[in-house]
């Protein structure tokens, strides 16, 4: 079977994938024009949520070319295709499912599954993957990420995603993470925009302080 690799990484400012998972669509729009506005570009919204596709296609329709609007918990082919026919670029996964990524592939996406063991790590490479994402990176740890890091090829973009928020990013950088997925830290159904935007506010900040961005 010949692996079709995924859009590489994309070079972002701050690589910080917001996640809004459980978002309605009559949400979705004024919480991504507010993430976009902070600085986040890159959006996840989880196919869990509510009538997740349509919130995606209007997101993808108002988002600025620069920003990667797309889906998570993406689980089959056909969830793929959905996701490309609503305009999405982004996919994320809880798993290493080899078809899913071929099939992301084929639709130029860039794709961050998840991992959580080496031997995991390298299927996901092996099929495409764009990145990898330490999942639940909370358990791990940065002193787990680092020594799965240390086998992994030099130029591997790795992600670290669940239970992880802004006060850990000093933790991660120490070992060299620099992409963070950032859900209840930032997000929780019902919120408001407000609350998001002061959220997405200070993890900007501190993203910007830790890794020296002026």
């Amino acid at each position: 079977m010949t692996t079709v690799r995924s859009h590489a990484w994309p070079h972002l400012r701050r690589s910080l994938v917001a996640i809004l998972r459980g978002i309605r669509p009559d949400e979705a729009d004024a919480a991504v024009d507010t993430l976009v506005d902070a600085g986040f570009e890159m959006i996840e919204i989880p196919l869990n949520s509510p009538d997740a596709f349509r919130s995606i296609e209007s997101a993808a329709r108002r988002a600025p070319a620069h920003v990667w609007i797309g889906a998570g918990t993406v689980l089959d082919t056909g969830a793929v295709d959905s996701l490309a026919a609503a305009g999405g670029r982004l996919l994320v996964s809880p798993n290493v499912d080899a078809d899913v990524l071929r099939r992301a592939g084929e639709h130029a996406m860039v794709t961050m599954p998840g991992v959580f063991t080496p031997t995991e790590a390298f299927a996901a490479l092996k099929a495409g993957a764009s990145a990898l994402k330490f999942f639940p990176a909370s358990v791990l740890g940065p002193a787990g990420v680092n020594a799965i890091r240390a086998v992994l090829p030099k130029d591997c973009v790795v992600g670290v995603v669940g239970g992880v928020g802004e006060d850990d990013f000093e933790g991660f950088a120490k070992v060299g993470v620099r992409t963070f997925g950032l859900g209840s830290s930032l997000y929780k159904p019902g919120m408001s925009v407000a609350e998001v935007r002061e959220r997405a506010d200070r993890a900007v900040s501190i993203y910007d302080r830790v890794y020296g961005l002026g």
